[in-house]
């Protein structure tokens, strides 16, 4: 049955392309987004392009921090599922400017929680992250360990976000699931990410910043296998797990209807090879200045998605070559490199 689906972060990367998603399988859309300066909003705004004057789509420039503005757009639409994807993003700001954070990760989480609750929303599915992880050394990612020592704001403010949905899942019933993304990149990603920088920088022949000397392995995701993932989960509501013991507490399920997942890889490639798979789809050798780990960093992501496949039969399967390639196909179109 066709739904009326919300999407924050509509002009963002991932939120862009899952709409375009549940636009092309005939769903009803209504996007939010704040159009935020905190990287280039021509990119944003060439997203939206791409379905704006859909018929089956609605666009509302609006902050999640504006609590009657969010109340309002909740109680005109009736959203059947909402996809909250909009956050301030990138760990390393969150050290320059936190309470950026608390407005739009915390404050406007809230809000999305408080707009669920009141409107009969059936499920509500929002954006976690891998940095929730933090110091934990422990590989794979599995959602069934602690993650109680995040390493920056941003992290925090992400498990945040899944208590505070445990909270409304276990009082109100609401049905929600949390997505752990694993380092996400692909056509229209975002420029302040590492792919983006280095392919403008190779492109100029300017040297490119290696951080941890490029040692240290990320759990590269190609956003169509993350969108995949989205929409299976958001077609499938969370379910109280009746096997859920207090006196051993599974971090990952609940005896309330709220899960948890990884959407990554699950095959971790060093930054050094991801930069060389680069250098071979540019056909340009990098020149590149090895640097330290950065404060906020950790030095490895590894999902373990056994659960994704267990309860949605999905694994992200894209390689980081063939990835990387599509990126820089669209790159060339975009910038008329």
């Amino acid at each position: 049955m066709l739904v009326k689906v919300l999407v924050t972060g509509a002009a963002g990367f991932i939120g862009s392309h899952v709409i375009l998603k549940l636009l092309e399988r005939g769903d009803t859309v209504v996007g939010l987004d704040n159009h935020n300066d905190y990287y280039d909003p021509n990119i944003k705004e060439a997203r939206l392009d791409r379905f704006k004057a859909h018929g089956n789509y609605t666009h509302y420039r609006i902050d999640l921090a504006d609590r009657d503005a969010i109340y309002s757009l909740f109680e005109n639409e009736k959203p059947e599922g909402v996809v909250n994807l909009a956050a301030q993003a990138g760990v390393r700001y969150s050290i320059e400017n936190p309470l950026a954070y608390i407005d739009s990760n915390i404050t406007g989480f809230a809000h999305v929680l408080e707009g669920c609750r009141h409107n009969g929303v059936k499920h509500l599915v929002y954006a976690s992250s891998s940095s929730v992880y933090g110091a934990n050394t422990n590989m794979p990612f599995s959602v069934h360990n602690n993650v109680d020592h995040p390493l920056s704001l941003y992290a925090a403010s992400k498990k945040s976000n899944e208590l505070m949905a445990h909270t409304y899942s276990h009082l109100y019933s609401l049905p929600t699931t949390g997505l752990r993304f694993f380092t996400v990149y692909g056509p229209w990603g975002r420029p302040d990410m590492a792919l983006f920088k280095f392919t403008d920088a190779i492109l100029k022949d300017q040297p490119i910043d290696v951080f941890n000397y490029g040692n240290h392995r990320r759990d590269f995701t190609y956003i169509d296998d993350i969108v995949e993932g989205v929409i299976r989960i958001l077609d499938k509501p969370a379910e109280p797990n009746p096997r859920w013991s207090g006196l051993a507490p599974d971090p990952g399920t609940s005896l309330a209807p709220w899960r948890v997942y990884n959407i990554g890889n699950s095959s971790p490639v060093e930054l050094i090879h991801y930069i060389e798979a680069l250098e071979r789809a540019l056909g340009k050798k990098a020149t590149k200045n090895l640097l330290p780990l950065q404060p906020g960093d950790v030095p490895d992501t590894y999902a373990d998605v056994s659960n994704l496949q267990i309860d949605f039969g999905y694994k992200p399967a894209t390689t980081v070559e063939q990835g990387i390639k599509k990126f820089v196909d669209w790159y060339y179109l975009y910038y008329k490199a």
